[in-house]
């Protein structure tokens, strides 16, 4: 199943998205997935609706009737018509796998590691596809690294050798892990070079069937330019491994998300740049950059 989020007159909801005539469009008003908690209040697993589960309606996105229950969408509204909103909204934190391709490590001139480097940006950082990348006025080099994104299905603690990740993961989407690349040079650690507002752009979509292990082509251009194009079979750590070192050292809850790392040919950000990450399967997260302005 592939679902997106957008922005209606009553507010967020969720769509069933499907590729009809080669083009992406949405045939389906969902339900909103639901968290299951323990009994101690913990939350546990997301349930997606079934899209079986539809009734028939000649809704579209944007009109003023409050969904209560999932319904069929005709005509088929664009995707790309929508306004998009983060496909997940419920994000606890944010992990990404640094140096997961050896092509891109050698570019950048570090040494390659036995282990996943793991590091954090804030949920503040989130934009949706369609959004702007604000460069900030105290950075003069501002890179864009195009990635493919996990996001958790279940709680994942101290995953074992004999799990899968296939297990507790919900789906996957886009991640365009921001750079500030001459901060991420000066402060010796990289929190504040990734976690700018805007620096985590994420969707247009979730695609819950996708497999990863097997390869799948992540590239991402700037206007129009091919600057990446690598392929998750060259990770060096793959989802099983990514989330049994994370989950040894802390809890993912069910929403969490992570990018797992990115091909070579990063590069800068300019204003007026329009960047599109695209993985295949997936579809292309789209945004443009602009400078911050003063307040």
């Amino acid at each position: 199943m592939k679902f997106c989020r957008f922005l209606g007159m009553e507010g967020s909801r969720f769509g069933l998205v499907e590729t009809r005539d080669g083009a992406e469009v949405i045939v389906a008003e969902l339900p909103s997935p639901q968290m299951q908690v323990s009994s101690a209040g913990v939350p546990e697993q997301i349930v997606l609706p079934n899209p079986e589960d539809l009734t028939g309606s000649d809704e579209v996105p944007g009109s003023e009737e409050k969904p209560r229950s999932g319904k069929k969408i005709d005509p088929p509204f664009p995707l790309e018509r929508a306004k998009l909103l983060i496909p997940f909204p419920i994000i606890s934190k944010i992990l990404c796998v640094g140096r997961n391709y050896a092509a891109h490590v050698r570019e950048l001139n570090n040494e390659l590691r036995g282990e996943p480097v793991i590091f954090s940006k804030p949920p503040s950082s989130l934009l949706a596809s369609g959004g702007e990348i604000v460069r900030p006025s105290n950075s003069q080099r501002v890179d864009h690294e195009g990635e493919l994104g996990i996001i958790m299905g279940r709680r994942c603690h101290k995953m074992k050798d004999s799990e899968s990740a296939r297990d507790y993961i919900l789906g996957y989407t886009i991640v365009n892990d921001v750079t500030a690349r001459d901060l991420q040079k000066t402060d010796g650690q990289w929190t504040r070079a990734k976690g700018f507002d805007t620096f985590c752009p994420v969707g247009p979509i979730v695609n819950t069937q996708l497999d990863p292990w097997s390869g799948v082509q992540v590239q991402t251009h700037v206007n129009g330019q091919l600057r990446q194009d690598g392929n998750t079979r060259d990770m060096m750590f793959d989802m099983d491994c990514i989330l049994r070192y994370i989950s040894q050292f802390c809890t993912l809850q069910p929403g969490d998300l992570i990018a797992t790392g990115t091909p070579e040919g990063v590069g800068p950000l300019l204003e007026g740049d329009v960047v599109e990450v695209s993985v295949e399967g997936i579809g292309t997260l789209r945004n443009s950059v602009v400078n911050e302005t003063p307040e």
